[in-house]
């Protein structure tokens, strides 16, 4: 299996909790109905939550301000992701995808890249 991560910030006209819903609620919903073009085996959102703890993390490291998400995809393999992105349901389906994107992501400040996963440590 690999995965497409994609660390989101949200656009600046938005609050975090308008672009976490708009992204649950509408994004989510049209990845769902587009995931059988794009052959995604799985999806989830990771959203950011508010507060003292995730300042006192950043603090304690001096890191960058946090991203407002985490959207993960996986596919069997690379080679099937190109494939699924390459026919042509595939593309129209990663179009209007990346149309409703440019609604509340921040492209510019965003990051994204296909990986795969190592588990270190996994419990059942």
């Amino acid at each position: 299996m690999i995965k497409l991560v994609y660390c989101l910030r949200r656009l600046p006209n938005l609050s975090r909790e308008e672009f976490q819903r708009y992204w649950l609620e509408t994004h989510g919903a049209l990845v769902r109905e587009r995931a059988q073009a794009l052959r995604i085996r799985r999806y989830i959102q990771v959203h950011t939550l508010e507060g003292s703890i995730n300042d006192a993390l950043r603090e304690s490291r001096d890191a960058l301000e946090a991203y407002d998400g985490v959207a993960e995809l996986w596919w069997e393999s690379v080679e099937e992701f190109a494939t699924a992105t390459a026919s042509p349901e595939g593309r129209k389906a990663g179009e209007e995808l990346l149309e409703d994107e440019r609604r509340f992501i921040d492209m510019e400040r965003s990051a994204l890249w296909v990986a795969q996963e190592h588990p270190i440590v996994e419990t059942s």
